[in-house]
């Protein structure tokens, strides 16, 4: 239970919706139970009557416009309670999956990268939605089965105190074995329920995701067969689950019959101390109401198991510590851009290889470094530092004077533009994409951020409002990289970090590109990562990497006089 801990802190958030919900769901119950109960004892009372004098003086209107009020009441309880428990509950759920995206994105790229990402969606959203049972099928329905249960047995005390202790021991016992009883039997079912609901996901989405490459190595037939396995495990899981529902409510039924017997015969010879009257059938049905109150508490704890592993798998994301921290207090000012890395080595988690060796550099405001080197030599990851995705294990990075881990997030973040190889899109408008570069930009500054890079013919038909698609699968790979350079350029911050800004893109548009960039980078600082030697001349520096060092650097004038390796890449081309 010790794993419910974080979730049940964000209950506080709601405590209104989530009292009232839980107010009106007793009341519900309580007017289910007065309902029967009264029914019962105004049918025997009414039937009575009929066959003696007394059918001349019994008050039928009183008891009928009971059990039309309970009836209302009953119906607007249960409404009420259903609207305000399942709204406050779905609110609770969102800021669970917001508070749960920002314990994750800390984690991202750092040793969680080993993740699925159909395993963290599962994450997101089944394991996150089984949180829904700590409160709609464990808190409140034990905390109104307990008031329920000392609300009847307090009535019947009143009529008769024996009867009323003999029911209140009966339900007590019910409602503390029942949970236990269930709970050990669902406990391995929950947790098996829950991991086949992983697995099926995870392989669902890879052979949804990789139709195209199944289908090109003829491996969908394999895939597909995988992911029908993967949904068998499923539903072998769910109909044991069944299974044991079906036992709970069998029992439940079971132990409602013998006590109604046992209420029954207790009260044949009349209820406190009194002729055998009418009272029978309002112990009777008093009896059965109160099993009512019984339904849902097994059923919370037959599914708890599956809640615990659910919170379990949420914790393992939740616990785990960042690569990188941020003080919140940390450093900001405004940034010049001048840039230091001082014998910088690093490696990644778990591995010997060194990926920068003693790697150091240093740019002033508003200089131009460009990285070369063969792919694998360590330039990709030296702009992951100069972003903090990762720590060096020897040496500092800083910025203005400042080591980057002195420096606030929000202030370093905003201190960088980045475009990496890879353009992540997502399935949204272009609109939508292009905000979260600058979240205060008018429509005419998009449109003009997209005439620039090229890609004015996005604003033809639907304009901004033009769909992308999951990853932007709407567009080319050409425009999904534009999209990158069109959020540089709105981000507009003073160091920009560019890691193959024209990789896939034709010659001209390279050109055009990188002219665009060139004339926007004019006073900013910037670390360009290249393959390609073009505009190399305009670098006020480039440096030359191999095997995770810098084995040559100076400006193109200087590198093309030393005859290194520089000037033989270039002279090949």
């Amino acid at each position: 239970m010790r794993d419910l801990i974080p979730y049940l802190k964000l209950y506080r958030r709601h405590w209104f919706g989530l009292t009232l919900g839980m107010l009106l769901g007793l009341a519900t119950v309580l007017s289910a139970m007065s309902l029967l109960t009264l029914s019962g004892w105004f049918l025997a009372a009414s039937a009575v009557a009929g066959l003696t004098i007394a059918r001349e003086t019994f008050n039928y209107m009183l008891p009928a416009a009971g059990v039309r009020g309970f009836s209302l009441a009953r119906t607007a309880g249960r409404w009420g309670e259903r609207v305000v428990s399942h709204n406050a509950t779905f609110k609770l759920l969102a800021d669970l999956r917001i508070f749960f995206f920002r314990k994750l994105t800390p984690l991202i790229p750092g040793r969680q990268t080993n993740l699925r990402d159909a395993d963290l969606l599962n994450r997101l959203v089944a394991d996150v939605d089984a949180m829904d049972h700590v409160y709609l099928r464990l808190i409140s329905p034990l905390i109104i089965g307990v008031i329920a249960l000392l609300a009847i047995c307090g009535f019947l005390y009143w009529f008769d105190p024996e009867l009323a202790l003999i029911l209140g021991a009966v339900l007590l016992t019910l409602m503390f074995a029942l949970p236990v009883l269930f709970y050990l039997l669902g406990k391995k079912h929950g947790e098996t329920l829950t991991m086949a609901k992983a697995g099926f996901r995870i392989r669902l989405l890879d052979w949804i995701q990789g139709q195209a490459e199944l289908l090109l190595f003829n491996a969908e037939p394999g895939y597909r067969e995988q992911t029908l396995n993967e949904q068998q495990s499923l539903l072998l899981a769910q109909r044991r689950m069944a299974s044991l529902t079906g036992l709970a409510n069998a029992m439940l039924l079971l132990a409602t019959g013998w006590t109604l017997v046992l209420m029954i015969w207790l009260a044949a010879d009349g209820v406190g101390g009194n002729t055998p009257d009418p009272m029978i059938a309002l112990v009777a049905f008093a009896t059965m109401a109160s099993f009512e109150l019984m339904m849902p508490v097994a059923g919370a704890f037959q599914y708890l198991g599956q809640t615990l592993t659910s919170a379990r798998r949420l914790n393992e994301i939740i616990h785990a510590t960042p690569d990188t921290t941020f003080a919140p207090n940390g450093h900001q000012s405004q940034v010049k851009g001048e840039i230091q890395v001082e014998q910088v080595h690093f490696a990644y988690h778990n591995s010997t290889q060194t990926v920068l060796d003693q790697v150091s550099l240093e740019l002033k405001a508003g200089q131009k470094l460009a990285l070369l080197g063969r792919t694998g030599c360590g330039k990709s990851t030296l702009l992951q530092l100069l972003t903090r995705n990762w720590d060096p294990q020897q040496g500092q990075i800083t910025l203005d004077g400042v080591p980057l881990p002195q420096w606030q997030e929000s202030s370093l973040r905003a201190a960088i533009s980045v475009v990496s190889q890879r353009v992540d899109l997502f399935n949204g408008t272009v609109r939508d994409n292009l905000l979260l570069a600058k979240p205060d930009a008018s429509e005419e500054e998009l449109s003009a951020t997209l005439t620039k890079v090229g890609l004015q013919k996005l604003l033809e038909g639907n304009g901004l409002d033009t769909w992308l698609g999951d990853g932007g699968r709407q567009i080319s790979g050409g425009e999904r990289r534009r999209m990158g350079i069109a959020r540089a350029l709105l981000h507009n911050a003073p160091v920009m970090l560019l890691d193959e800004p024209t990789e896939g893109l034709d010659r001209r548009t390279e050109q055009q590109i990188l002219a665009l960039l060139f004339e926007h980078m004019v006073d900013k600082t910037v670390v360009f990562i290249t393959h390609r030697l073009v505009g190399l001349e305009a670098m006020d520096q480039i440096c030359l990497m191999d095997e995770g060092k810098i084995i040559e650097r100076g400006n193109h004038q200087e590198l093309m006089a030393q005859q290194g390796r520089y000037s033989q890449l270039w002279n090949r081309i």
